[in-house]
């Protein structure tokens, strides 16, 4: 697995951690059965202690995105429930759509920037 992490930056290690993995299942990368590295050998392969990795992996787990158990380790799980789904990308798009609104960004705008992400690969 090709993950890419910023030291630097203010994101913390185990949210760019979570975050590259959903990119990944969304682009194809990572499909629905597909195991994942074990705790021990990410973090070795990455240079990060194993409950950054554990964390985002628990994280991934309490979405929906993994599965795990203590013999086969974490897969890819299957597609989510769409309705829960909806209603989670809502309460995400809510809090975005009101920063825009408090930045002065129009809709045409938001929706430009959504069908450009939403159009191209992960």
């Amino acid at each position: 697995m090709l993950l890419s992490l910023d030291f630097s930056g203010d994101v913390p290690i185990y949210q760019q951690l979570r975050n590259q993995i959903v990119l990944g299942i969304a682009a194809g990368d990572l499909r629905p059965g597909e195991k994942l590295p074990t705790i021990r050998a990410l973090s070795s392969e990455l240079g990060i202690n194993m409950m950054t990795v554990s964390k985002a992996y628990q994280i991934l787990k309490q979405e929906g995105y993994i599965a795990s158990d203590r013999r086969s380790g974490a897969w890819v799980a299957p597609r989510t429930d769409e309705g829960a789904a909806l209603r989670k990308l809502e309460d995400a798009l809510r809090l975005i759509v009101a920063e825009a609104r408090v930045s002065g960004i129009g809709l045409d705008t938001v929706e430009e920037i959504i069908r450009n992400l939403y159009s191209r690969p992960s």
